[in-house]
This record gives structure tokens, sequence and C-alpha cells, in this order.
């Protein structure tokens, strides 16, 4: 069963065309905009790899779990990947490769599961 989604895909198209109008930079964005762009990059993240095995987080704006593998129910997950807006949609949208943001300390992975390589960019959004 694919994840519920929180953000109409309409309006978290709308907000990414807004990232990539600003060059891909969301920092001059109103945080409502980056906000939207980002769950909406989740929640395509986890509807197109579903599982439970790893855990992405973007905070202050969200957080999914994806990829088939063991499941964790109960504290800290085995295998989180975690990173700000920026890196994230970044990363989504492929205008940054995963090993340049793994080397440059904008990611922060842990676990074997937690090597996203193989999943990004998420390709058409």
């Amino acid at each position: 069963m694919p994840p519920r989604r929180r953000t109409d895909p309409a309006a978290g198209r709308s907000a990414l065309e807004a990232v990539r109008a600003a060059g891909g930079d969301p920092s001059g964005l109103d945080r409502a905009t980056v906000g939207a762009a980002v769950r909406y990059t989740l929640e395509e993240f986890a509807v197109r790899h579903p599982g439970r095995s790893v855990e992405l987080r973007v905070p202050p704006y969200g957080a999914v779990q994806g990829i088939e593998g063991p499941t964790h129910k109960r504290g800290t997950p085995p295998n989180v990947f975690e990173t700000d807006a920026a890196t994230w949609l970044a990363l989504a949208t492929g205008t940054l490769a995963w090993d340049e943001a793994l080397g440059s300390g904008a990611v922060r992975a842990s676990g074997l599961r937690a090597d996203l390589a193989p999943y990004l960019p998420l390709g058409a959004l």
C-alpha cells in the first residue's frame, strides 16, 4: 500500500517549479513554498521506493520511510539519511550528485541501506 500523501501533487509540482525558477536555490523563497517542494519530493520518493528500512529526514520540513528491507518499529532507525532542504531538492532533481553531496558533508547517511545513490535523482517530477 503506497504511503498517504499530505501534499497535493499539483501544489508540490508548482513549488518545485518555483525552486527551479530560483536557480535551484530555495533560500530566497518563502518557507511555505520550500516546505511544499520538500514534502512533495519526499512523498514521491516514498511512493517510488516503498518500504520502511530507511528514514529520510529533511528538518524541519518532513521525514518519510522508504526502501524495502528490514523494518524498525521503535527508537532511532538503523538506516537514516538526513540533510537540509537545498541539498535534498538538488539531489531529488539531479542538480547535485550523491557522491558530491556526501563528500561535502551536506548529507548524513548512516546504516548499510542509507546509500541513496541508486534511487536519486527521482527523474521526471
